[in-house]
C-alpha cells in the first residue's frame, strides 16, 4: 500500500455501514488534519463540508441533507445547464456535480500556491436513494468522487474534527486549510523575510491575499467553541427524543439490535507484492435471505437444491446438539454455478451465504467475489500469497470465483493452474471448514475445467445450473422492478415493451445475452427518457408523473450472433 494515498484509499472503500465509524476514527488520528467548513460558495454554500488532509491527500466530505425515497442520478448537462437529478415530484442540480465544481475551485485557487501536486478526492454523503447508483459508479469514480446514499439518519450524526494537530514541517496544505477557514493577521514583510517564513511553514503575502479573496467569495467560517457546544446540546436533545429502539452508541452509530451489524467484514485489498495490490468485492450478508430466495423469478431447481443442502446442514446441527459425539453426515458446501451473465449467480451466492449463516454452517455469511486477475501476479510467489489472503478474507462466508474456467490455461505452465492446485490443497485443511467456495462460469468451459481437473469433482459436489430467463420471466422481472419504484405502463406502452423484449430475445447471441441485466439496462433508458419528457412538458395530472407511455420506450441495440467464416 502506498501510504501517500492511504487517506483517499480508505475513503474509497467505505459504505453506509462503516462511514460514520471511519469519520470518528479520523478525528482521533493525530496524523490527519480535519476541519469543518460552513459552505463553499457558490456551489456548496448551503452544505456542511469536512476537509481531511494527510501527506499529499485531500478529501472533501460534503453532507447532502436532501432526503428522497428515490432519485434518478444523471451527470449529463441538459441544454448547457448543470446536470439534474430527478425525483417523482421535483428535480435539482446534481450534488455530485456541485461537489466536483468545488473541488476544481480548490485545485485552481488553493493547491497551486503550495507548489505541490495534491491528490484530491470528494465524498458525498446523502440521505437520498439514487436508484441508478450502480450504473453511475464508473462516472462518479471518473469525477474522483465516492457517493454513499440512503443515509436516512444523516442529520442526526455528529462528525468530530481534529483541527488543532501540530503541523510538522514545511508549508503544508493542512496549514493552508487552517488559514483558509480562519485567516491570521497579515504582517508586512520584505522579500527576504517572505522567503524565510515560507521555509518555516507560514503563509507569504501573495498566498494570504489569494486566501482572503477566496474566503470572501466562498463565505467560509469556523464554527467557534460556543456554537459547537450549542449545536452538540441541541443534537443531544434530539437524540433523547428518539424512539427507544434507536440510540447512538459510543461510535456515533445507531444501534438497532441488528445481528448483522456486529459482523466484522474484511477489507477489500489483496497485496500481491510490495508494488501491486488488487481489490476484491465484499458483499455483506442479507438480513432476510429466505424472503429474497422466495422472490427470485424462476430458478425452481436451484431453490430445491439449496433447500436440500440446507436441510441436511440443519439436520447435522440437530444431531450434534441432541447426541453429542454422534457421527455426522459429511456435507460439502463447495459448489459450482453454471450460467450466463445476468442469470442471477451473484444474487443466489449472496442468498446462499446468508442462509448458511442462519443454519449455523457459516459464521458470517458474507461473499468475497474474485476472478483470475485477483490471483495472478507479476512476481514469483504472488499467486500463493493471493490465494491465502483471499481464503482468509472469505473465512466465515463464501468465496465466489467468477469465470473460474479462465484459471484453466491452455499451457502446462499457466499460473492459473497453480491457483487451482493451491486452492485444492488449502481446502483439504480441516481448519478451512468455515467457508464455502463457489466456482462460476459458462456451462461448457466449466465442464471442461472439471474434466481436466478430476479432483474438483469430489471437492465441488454441488452443481447449480442457471438457465436463460424466458420472455415471460423477463416480463415478470420487469413488473417487480417497476413495483419497487411504483411506476406503471400504459397498456400501449406495455405492449410496445413486450414486443421490444420479445424481438431482442429472438435475435439474442447466447454468448453475450444479458438476461436480467438487459431488462435493467432497458428500464434505465426508459426512466431517463421519461424524466426528460416530464421536465420538458410537466404533466398536468400528478398520476402521470409515474406513468410510462410508448414515447418513453427506446429500444437498445442487441448483440447478434456473429456469422461463422469458412466451412
Amino acid at each position: 500500500m502506498n501510504h501517500v494515498h492511504r487517506l483517499i484509499h480508505d475513503f474509497k472503500k467505505q459504505n453506509k455501514k462503516t462511514i460514520w465509524k471511519h469519520l470518528n476514527a479520523l478525528a482521533e488520528n493525530y496524523v490527519v488534519y480535519s476541519e469543518h467548513i460552513k459552505g463553499i460558495a457558490p456551489h456548496l454554500e448551503n452544505n456542511d463540508i469536512y476537509a481531511y488532509t494527510c501527506n499529499k491527500d485531500l478529501v472533501l466530505v460534503c453532507i447532502d441533507l436532501n432526503v428522497k425515497d428515490d432519485e434518478l442520478a444523471d451527470e449529463e448537462p441538459f441544454c448547457a445547464e448543470p446536470p439534474l437529478y430527478f425525483s417523482q415530484t421535483s428535480h435539482r442540480v446534481s450534488p455530485v456535480w456541485k461537489l466536483s465544481e468545488a473541488m476544481k475551485q480548490i485545485v485552481d485557487e488553493i493547491v497551486p500556491v503550495n507548489h505541490y501536486e495534491w491528490n484530491i478526492w470528494g465524498v458525498l454523503l446523502s440521505g437520498s436513494h439514487f436508484i441508478n447508483a450502480c450504473d453511475m459508479q464508473e462516472i462518479w469514480e471518473g469525477m474522483h468522487i465516492t457517493v454513499i446514499d440512503q443515509l436516512t439518519t444523516i442529520s442526526r450524526h455528529k462528525i468530530k474534527v481534529n483541527p488543532d494537530i501540530e503541523i510538522c514541517s514545511g508549508i503544508d496544505f493542512r496549514e493552508g486549510m487552517k488559514n483558509l477557514i480562519n485567516p491570521p493577521a497579515r504582517e508586512t514583510q520584505t522579500p527576504d523575510e517572505t522567503h524565510e517564513s515560507y521555509n518555516d511553514g507560514t503563509i507569504d503575502p501573495d498566498f494570504q491575499a489569494l486566501l482572503d479573496d477566496f474566503i470572501k467569495r466562498m463565505d467560509a467560517e469556523v464554527v467557534d467553541t460556543d456554537k459547537k457546544e450549542e449545536k452538540e446540546e441541541r443534537l443531544e436533545a434530539q437524540d433523547d427524543e428518539l424512539d427507544d429502539d434507536w440510540s447512538l452508541d459510543d461510535d456515533g452509530l445507531f444501534d438497532t439490535d441488528d445481528p448483522l451489524a456486529n459482523i466484522d467484514l474484511p477489507n477489500d485489498n489483496i497485496e500481491q507484492n510490495g508494488n501491486i495490490s488488487v481489490r476484491v468485492k465484499i458483499l455483506p450478508p442479507m438480513a432476510k435471505p429466505r424472503e429474497e430466495l422466495d422472490k427470485l423469478v424462476g430458478c425452481k431447481d436451484i431453490k430445491k437444491r439449496i433447500d436440500e443442502l440446507l436441510a441436511l446442514t440443519t439436520y447435522n446441527k440437530m444431531l450434534r446438539e441432541s447426541f453429542p459425539g454422534a457421527k455426522l453426515h459429511e456435507v460439502s458446501l463447495h459448489s459450482i454455478f453454471f450460467g450466463r451473465p445476468g442469470t442471477g449467480k451473484t444474487t443466489v451466492c449472496k442468498i446462499f451465504g446468508s442462509l448458511l449463516r442462519e443454519a449455523g454452517a457459516l459464521s458470517k455469511g458474507h461473499v468475497v467475489v474474485a476472478d483470475r486477475g485477483t490471483f495472478i501476479g507479476t512476481l514469483w510467489g504472488d499467486e500463493e500469497r493471493s490465494v491465502r489472503q483471499v481464503l482468509e478474507k472469505a473465512q466465515g462466508g463464501v468465496l465466489m470465483i467468477d469465470e473460474a474456467y479462465l484459471l484453466n490455461g491452455k499451457h502446462d505452465n499457466d499460473p492459473g493452474r497453480l491457483i487451482l492446485q493451491l486452492l485444492m490443497e488449502l481446502l483439504a485443511d480441516e481448519t478451512q471448514r468455515d467457508i464455502a467456495v463457489v466456482l462460476c462460469g459458462y456451462k461448457e468451459p466449466m465442464l471442461k475445467l472439471l474434466d481436466m481437473n478430476p479432483g474438483l469433482h469430489s471437492r465441488f459436489p454441488n452443481r447449480f445450473e442457471f438457465t436463460d430467463f424466458t420472455v415471460d420471466e423477463l416480463l415478470e422481472i420487469t413488473r417487480r422492478r417497476l413495483s419497487e419504484y411504483q411506476y406503471q405502463f400504459t397498456q400501449p406502452a406495455w405492449q410496445k415493451f413486450r414486443e421490444v423484449i420479445t424481438a431482442a430475445y429472438q435475435v439474442r447471441d447466447p454468448q453475450s445475452w444479458g438476461n436480467a441485466r438487459f431488462v435493467a439496462n432497458q428500464l434505465e433508458r426508459i426512466y431517463i427518457q421519461h424524466a426528460q419528457r416530464c421536465v420538458k412538458e410537466p404533466p398536468k395530472d400528478k398520476a402521470q408523473i409515474r406513468m410510462l407511455i410508448p414515447d418513453d420506450i427506446t429500444p437498445i441495440e442487441v448483440p447478434r450472433p456473429k456469422p461463422r467464416i469458412g466451412f
